[in-house]
């Protein structure tokens, strides 16, 4: 299941688990649509890997399976990819 992480890892933007901007990795690193069009050229800084638009649970789900609420976040933010 996935952590469904509460922040993007590069500005520490809030995504909350029904959010549209928020895009994982297949490790689940965890960035908003900003940071990965903007910044890291759709790549995922830790990996390497695709990023790809974070699927939203279900509310009724949501409630017996919560998101996390462990932030995540680069010192430093992100490095604009090259």
């Amino acid at each position: 299941m996935l952590q469904l992480r509460p922040n993007c890892e590069c500005c520490d933007k809030d995504l909350p688990p029904d959010s549209k901007e928020a895009m994982i990795c297949s490790f689940e690193c965890t960035f908003c649509t900003d940071c990965v069009t903007g910044v890291l050229n759709n790549t995922c800084p830790n990996c390497g890997g695709e990023l790809v638009a974070r699927p939203r649970r279900a509310l009724e789900k949501l409630a017996k399976n919560p998101a996390s609420t462990t932030r995540v976040l680069k010192p430093g933010g992100c490095k604009r990819a090259a």
